[in-house]
């Protein structure tokens, strides 16, 4: 039902609420796939690729008057699903009824993508430190740089909803931008879904990363030399080494078969005092 002016009445922040919990669960009923966005008190983003997101939207007067209107609606969980996939992102909004939005993100091109890699080539270690957005400040001044970064320019974006509301961005759409910054903090890796592209690429080569696998210098192996003036001892000299001749070292086996035969040929009386 539309009111005069063509708009659907109101709809209280706690009836959409009800509303969304209902969609969700009629649609996981019918087997689908349902990925809602949750705000935990009342800041959307948290980490350095959800705030990335979100400030690059921010700065364009493009967006800028439009976006406040989305804050309210993500933080209520109005965004009810979001799925993001190379190119765009499919969301669900509960509002006076369930929208359909679409945001269709140009990928980042190849020529781009190799600058990035290039200017950041030795500087980030590991997988985990690029997702936790532990990054010297170069890195993420360059990842977030303006037209030639990882972040989308409004000429870049295409946005849709099948709400009436005439506005390229409506609150429905604000939302969803919004809630593409709630999931970058979540799953940070879905920024180059979106794009097509592999974060491994932007990660230091082997041989710039690992300096414990620098070769050290060759072990030494010890040959004749003197073991006393190697490592300074004082060690008493041998047989073999005041008579400059080598002392043979009796086999055990004859030893004992030598003080085998001596007992043999010894008398008792001999034995005891011997």
């Amino acid at each position: 039902m539309y009111d005069a002016w063509g708009w659907r009445p109101y709809v209280s922040a706690a009836e959409r609420r009800l509303q969304a919990l209902r969609e969700v669960d009629k649609r996981r009923k019918k087997g689908h796939v349902v990925s809602p966005v949750r705000v935990e008190g009342r800041t959307i983003v948290k980490t350095f690729w959800g705030k990335s997101w979100c400030d690059n939207l921010e700065r364009y007067s493009d967006f800028a008057n439009r976006l406040p209107r989305g804050r309210t609606y993500v933080r209520n969980g109005s965004v009810i699903d979001l799925q993001i996939s190379p190119g765009e992102i499919k969301a669900l909004v509960s509002g006076s009824e369930i929208y359909e939005v679409a945001v269709k993100v140009a990928p980042v091109t190849k020529a781009r993508w190799r600058s990035i890699c290039k200017d950041c080539a030795g500087a980030i270690d590991s997988l985990i430190e690029l997702l936790q957005g532990r990054l010297s400040t170069g890195v993420m001044e360059r990842i977030c740089l303006r037209n030639t970064g990882l972040f989308p320019s409004p000429k870049e974006i295409k946005l849709s909803c099948s709400c009436p509301d005439w506005a390229e961005m409506c609150k429905h759409v604000a939302a969803v931008l919004y809630g593409i910054g709630a999931r970058l903090d979540q799953q940070p890796e879905l920024l180059f879904r979106l794009h097509g592209v592999d974060e491994k690429e932007l990660i230091a080569r082997a041989d710039f990363a690992f300096p414990l696998a620098k070769k050290g210098p060759a072990a030494r192996v010890l040959g004749g030399e003197d073991l006393s003036e190697l490592f300074g001892l004082d060690m008493a000299a041998s047989p073999a080494a005041k008579t400059g001749r080598s002392v043979p070292v009796p086999d055990k086996a004859k030893r004992a078969k030598k003080s085998s035969r001596s007992r043999k040929t010894m008398g008792p009386a001999k034995m005891a005092h011997s």
